[in-house]
């Protein structure tokens, strides 16, 4: 498919900032002369880094499928839900359910959009098929979206009740907004930056820490003596193989006009790059390799870092795709009957056992959770009687501090009290 086919199509929709897949968007590149797209963005280890925390993440976390009892507000379980088996277990014949999620969220890191194709047994949703990342919608003059994309050179098109369609941050922006704001488009300045750092670094590196410069002639050189000079003089003193001394003969001098790594502040450079593709995902630096000067990679602070990266990171990621699958997924029927899904956050903050097992012991000891609860969530055997709700006995009432119970009358000698 050449890319004026793709223009084609696209100049039959109107072309907003969200459509960084267009093939308009490329030519607007970085002011830093990089190219920036999604595949040379993960080229960078900072989005690599980022991407690959939130997707891994998400994509491990498990997804369940629960009811609302109408009489206790209690949260049942339902894994004989067939909508269950597609979201934790096998969404279609070819992924697992990590692999699944993972190009979900993959695809709302780096378009801000993620795509899967619903394949219904008559009325029945039997699997989820990944569309690709370069999917694009299309409003219709009634107001319908269409899906498009290219598979193996062959364009197809989807309804949008057959088009299971996770939409990122910006959605919301206003009536037309159908899709989520690309962090690939919006980032494009910092990305070209950080990528044209890296290239000045490889650059330096390529040419065996050597500077540029110009080999200055006492004369004006012939064709013939400038093609010498090039053999003899440029070629053996650049590049990671040159040599170290030579020898310049007949008036030449060498002048450099390039700065060196230390008056570009190149390590300054690259550490801030890093810092400032985390700001776009709101990701903590530390979580991604990179520890400020003085900062620990252990301890309990870097624990409250994680724990304020899934408040405000993680659980917008969670709640889109909760949302979406209620929405998309489940019938009108479903929704009434308070059927919802929803990731158990409990598997990412499980790590620590001693805090675990204090929570559980409180938890048990206030009438909270019953043991059987407990050691479910620990993968634990239910064991009989565990099921039942347990107060701790030295509890009691303020007012009745202080005060001696009254001591049981004994029973006559021979008899039974």
């Amino acid at each position: 498919m050449s890319i004026w086919a793709n223009i084609r199509d696209w100049l039959g929709k109107s072309v907003t900032a969200r459509d960084s897949d267009s093939p308009l968007y490329w030519s607007d590149g970085a002011t830093a002369g990089e190219a920036v797209t999604s595949q040379s963005a993960l080229r960078l280890s900072a989005y690599w880094g980022c991407v690959r925390l939130i997707t891994q993440i998400v994509a491990t976390m498990p997804l369940g499928i629960y009811e609302k009892d109408p009489k206790t507000g209690s949260r049942i379980a339902r894994d004989d839900h067939p909508l269950a088996r597609l979201l934790k277990i096998t969404p279609n014949a070819s992924q697992t359910a990590l692999e699944f999620w993972e190009g979900r969220v993959l695809g709302l890191c780096t378009q801000g959009n993620s795509f899967a194709e619903k394949v219904f047994l008559g009325s029945k949703l039997v699997a989820l098929e990944s569309l690709p990342v370069e999917t694009y919608v299309k409003r219709l003059t009634n107001g319908a979206l269409e899906y498009h994309y290219y598979d193996r050179g062959k364009e197809y098109v989807l309804p949008e009740d057959r088009v299971f369609h996770i939409r990122g941050f910006g959605s919301g922006g206003s009536a037309d907004n159908y899709c989520g704001l690309s962090p690939v488009s919006y980032a494009r300045q910092t990305l070209g930056i950080s990528m044209a750092t890296e290239r000045a670094v490889a650059d330096v590196y390529a040419r065996g820490m050597r500077a540029k410069g110009f080999f200055t002639a006492p004369a004006l050189l012939t064709p013939e003596q400038r093609a010498q000079a090039q053999e003899t003089l440029v070629k053996p003193f650049s590049g990671p193989g040159a040599k170290d001394w030579g020898v310049l003969e007949a008036g030449f001098d060498m002048k450099l006009v390039n700065i060196n790594p230390r008056d570009a502040e190149m390590i300054l450079n690259r550490q801030f790059n890093v810092e400032d593709i985390c700001r776009w995902f709101g990701v903590p630096p530390i979580m991604v390799g990179h520890a400020n000067q003085g900062t620990t990679m252990w301890g309990t602070g870097v624990e409250q870092i994680v724990l304020g990266f899934y408040k405000t990171g993680l659980i917008p990621y969670l709640e889109r795709i909760e949302q979406r699958i209620k929405k998309d997924l489940m019938t009108a029927a479903e929704q009434n009957d308070g059927l919802y899904a929803e990731f158990n956050a409990e598997g990412l903050l499980r790590g620590d056992s001693a805090a675990r097992g204090e929570l559980y012991a409180k938890l048990i000891q206030n009438g909270v959770m019953q043991p059987a609860e407990a050691r479910e969530k620990e993968n634990l055997a239910f064991v009989p009687g565990s099921d039942k709700l347990l107060i701790n006995s030295t509890l009691m009432p303020l007012d009745m501090a202080g005060r001696v119970a009254p001591t049981p009358p004994r029973a006559p000698a021979g008899e039974t009290p």
